[in-house]
């Protein structure tokens, strides 16, 4: 059995990392959104052309993207949505829900004081981690059936 993962949301630390690194000996194939801060924002101008109004900007660059992100989460097996310490992912929130409700298997990256912020979130995952490690381990079991340790 082989999975495709779609790694979601914050793109401050090196989660992505973490878990890509973790899963080496594992058949998993990862795709993400388009990491580059800037990139991400500025796509829908540097392809489509300049806008004045800042809201038109943004919906550029929000359209332009979610072609990437609705292939991402259609393809995949497992959605991984993390939500980090210092912004709030509006984002993360609506493809963890894009994902629910394709019935995808969602895993939450959060930590732990987020628990109550992100309750509805969670309750639609399948699995709530804390730790990118955690999220290796669930990959780990599923494709493998072998606990950790």
């Amino acid at each position: 059995m082989a999975l495709k993962v779609y790694l979601s949301g914050e793109i401050h630390t090196d989660w992505r990392e973490q878990i890509i690194d973790g899963a080496q000996a594992l058949e998993v194939s990862f795709s993400a959104p388009v990491t580059d801060h800037d990139a991400s924002d500025d796509c829908g101008v540097a392809i489509l052309g300049s806008e004045e109004n800042k809201y038109w900007h943004d919906h550029k660059g929000a359209m332009v993207n979610a072609i990437r992100t609705r292939k991402g989460i259609s393809d995949a097996d497992v959605v991984v949505v993390r939500f980090g310490d210092k912004y709030k992912q509006w984002n993360a929130a609506f493809d963890a829900g894009y994902a629910a409700a394709l019935g995808k298997s969602v895993v939450v990256l959060s930590p732990p004081e987020h628990q109550h912020a992100l309750k509805e979130v969670h309750a639609a995952a399948l699995a709530v981690a804390e730790e990118p490690r955690q999220v290796v381990e669930i990959l780990r079991y599923v494709l493998t059936g072998t606990l950790p340790g």
